[in-house]
């Protein structure tokens, strides 16, 4: 007895950039979820009895999503952003803590210059409010190029700092600008699913030309970020749509 065609879990996701003079495949890593849904629009036409005469189908609607496990900065660009990165990233310090001993205090990490993000005393979490120039308790300054904190000082407490500053020496950062209406990249999708590999019968598709409309990050307590890419599939120049691939006639 044959085996049914079957599939199992979200299976492997790859996409490939075609706007650009070289394409990029990606392998969207760990897929979550991918699912596609094909949807036409119809239009019945009616007598005066009640079940239509006719019903024919006009224009076809597919769309998709896709959910990973991963942060990729390449599926993001290559789907959605269509933008260019730069080496480095932007590093987070959160809850430096400082014992304060006399009006200024220099951050850990300052090298480069950061950007301020607060400042609150570690006693109690309470913050502190930054002004131009201090002249009483809970206010501060900073000279964001240096690093270096300004506070009055009956304040030369054990205070929290708060900050980011760029490191160039490894990473990458996305640098998403804004662009004109109509400017975005394009890809194709490859699905692939196969149940209980390699006796099993894979499944495959193809969507030749999609376009993202969507893409959401949700974090909350006790669980993972799971990124999730809506898109769009349309025809391309050789009015290919999508291929379904099956391993046997059905």
């Amino acid at each position: 007895m044959a085996t049914p065609l079957a599939a199992f879990g979200p299976g492997v996701v790859i996409i490939t950039r075609t706007d650009t003079a070289t394409p990029l495949a990606i392998n969207v890593g760990s897929a979550q979820e991918m699912s596609l849904e094909v949807k036409g629009n119809t239009k019945a036409l009616y007598g005066t009895q009640q079940f239509a005469l006719a019903v024919a189908r006009g224009t076809v609607k597919v769309t998709g999503k896709i959910k990973a496990a991963l942060l990729s900065g390449l599926a993001w660009n290559s789907c959605f952003f269509g933008n260019s990165f730069t080496a480095g990233y932007d590093h987070y310090y959160l809850n430096e803590a400082h014992t304060v001993a006399s009006t200024t205090q220099a951050v850990t990490n300052a090298t480069g210059g950061i950007v301020d993000l607060g400042v609150t005393y570690a006693s109690n979490g309470l913050p502190l409010q930054r002004v131009a120039t201090v002249s009483a308790a809970g206010t501060y300054s900073v000279v964001q190029s240096t690093g270096v904190y300004t506070f009055n000082a009956s304040d030369e407490v054990a205070l929290n700092f708060n900050y980011s500053n760029f490191s160039s020496a490894s990473g990458q950062q996305l640098n998403v600008v804004n662009q004109q209406i109509g400017v975005n990249p394009t890809f194709q999708l490859d699905y692939y699913t196969n149940l209980n590999q390699p006796s099993s019968k894979p499944f495959g598709a193809r969507l030749f030309s999609c376009v993202a409309d969507g893409l959401t990050l949700a974090s909350k307590l006790e669980d993972f970020i799971m990124p999730e890419l809506s898109f769009e599939v349309f025809a391309n120049n050789a009015n290919q749509v999508l291929n379904f691939d099956f391993p046997e006639v059905s």
